[in-house]
């Protein structure tokens, strides 16, 4: 499960989004205007220590772009190339935002919901009487067998940054697509196992995620 706070953050995650992502080389061509979120996911981090969310934001042109981010009560050791920002929680306090394809705790959370067919988090949010359950907008699924095993994810080494950014990590090949749209089956773009999602105006499954075990050499 994944727990939220009623809280606000400065700067908010649309301004840091919105200073972020028109420079990245994903995302050329697909701004030019405000961005807007349109929806998000969150995974779990078993160790409750960080914060596991992907954005969904729509670009003026139409657009939507996958932005996974992670949020950490310290700074990532290693990771400065990838930190978006820090922003102040009012709950939390100071929280440093990473692009999550650098963050290994999102790497595992991913391959593990790819792999063994899971789904976005559970959403509880604290309240003065305890938690209350919050519906999902967005949802995701992976395509794999419940029971199969993830295995431990390391920091993965990036090949490609296009419209999907591909990273090698212990024998797999992860590919993260930027740029979203078009429906797609459970496998049909991947030799592997696939991650799909919905959200509010898309109806139809999307692929966003490909996780597929790389040869030996």
């Amino acid at each position: 499960m994944a727990i939220l706070h009623r809280a606000t953050l400065q700067p908010t995650k649309l301004e840091i989004l919105s200073a972020w992502v028109p420079a990245q080389a994903w995302a050329a061509g697909e701004t030019g205007g405000p961005l807007s979120i349109v929806g998000s996911y969150r995974f779990d981090d078993p160790d409750g220590e960080v914060g596991i969310e992907t954005v969904l934001v729509a670009a003026a042109g139409g657009s939507v772009l996958q932005v996974p981010l992670t949020y950490r009560a310290r700074p990532l050791d290693g990771a400065e190339g990838a930190l978006l920002a820090t922003t102040e929680h009012s709950v939390l306090g100071r929280r440093w935002v990473y692009d999550g394809c650098a963050d290994p705790v999102y790497l595992q959370a991913l391959v593990t919901a790819v792999l063994t067919g899971g789904a976005q988090a559970e959403l509880r949010v604290v309240t003065e009487d305890g938690y209350e359950i919050r519906e999902p907008q967005t949802t995701v699924r992976g395509s794999g067998s419940p029971g199969s095993s993830a295995g431990h994810i390391g920091s993965a080494r990036r090949v490609q940054e296009g419209t999907s950014t591909l990273l090698h990590v212990d024998g797999l090949e992860i590919r993260v697509l930027r740029v979203v749209g078009g429906t797609a089956g459970p496998r049909e773009s991947s030799a592997g196992e696939v991650l799909t999602g919905t959200w509010p105006g898309q109806e139809s499954p999307v692929l966003l995620v490909t996780v597929r075990q790389l040869r030996p050499s």
